[in-house]
């Protein structure tokens, strides 16, 4: 294998990355903000629970 054949291999390689990468570029956006309303919807429910939980022992009569 020659110099000239390595860098046409390596060029090419590169191109094909650079396409792949423009037409990926929407979909990790996308990803992220569908996991940060996810997150966000997590933790709403976490204290949702939470406070049903601790009304629901507040109300117990101990004695």
């Amino acid at each position: 294998m020659n110099l000239r054949s390595i860098e046409t291999r390596t060029r090419t390689w590169w191109r094909r990355a650079q396409r792949g990468m423009a037409q990926d570029a929407g979909y990790s956006t996308e990803t992220v903000i569908v996991t940060a309303l996810l997150v966000i919807m997590g933790l709403a429910v976490i204290g949702i629970i939470a406070s049903k939980v601790t009304a629901k022992a507040g109300g117990i009569d101990l004695g």
